[in-house]
């Protein structure tokens, strides 16, 4: 039987001389790398309040908008409905959310924050911030928001 696979006998190549084939081409690796940079500083930025990307994003959508369902929440942020219940729940626990039956709807629970979580958001706003300063430091203000728009478009439902 003929091998089908390429003779690793010969030089490897090494990290700074390895050939990325079609990857520098695709939006989509550089969107990957860039949140794997993004994800990582924001990480450390909140490694003393232990506050993930996603736990931020519900808790500054509940700080703006009280009352909201988790159905509500989990559209605003594109994530499934039972990942959501999750999050709250952990959200729940840190005393940081609470579910309120909802005035509307019997069947929904409506999301406040505790004034620990309003406590925390106030802290959360300005370490945010400086974190998107930094991984933006090399952008201009238009470049900054130019990216945002087309980040915006990207990501907008189409049809």
């Amino acid at each position: 039987m003929a091998n089908d696979t390429l003779d690793i006998t010969e030089a490897r190549p090494t990290e700074g001389s390895l050939d990325f084939d079609i990857l520098p081409e695709l939006m989509g690796y550089h969107m990957r790398r860039a949140q794997l940079r993004i994800f990582q500083d924001f990480a450390e930025t909140m490694r003393d309040v232990q506050i993930t990307p996603g736990q931020f994003g519900v808790l500054a959508l509940i700080a703006s908008n009280p009352g909201m369902t988790q159905s509500a929440c989990a559209r605003a942020v594109g994530i499934e409905r039972s990942t959501m219940v999750a999050v709250i729940d952990a959200l729940e626990q840190r005393k940081l959310v609470e579910r309120r039956p909802s005035p509307v709807d019997k069947r929904s629970y409506a999301l406040v924050l505790t004034m620990g979580g309003i406590k925390l958001m106030e802290e959360l706003r300005p370490l945010v911030r400086r974190h998107e300063d930094r991984l933006t430091a090399g952008l201009s203000g238009p470049e900054r928001r130019q990216l945002i728009d087309l980040l915006r478009r990207l990501s907008a439902p189409k049809g």
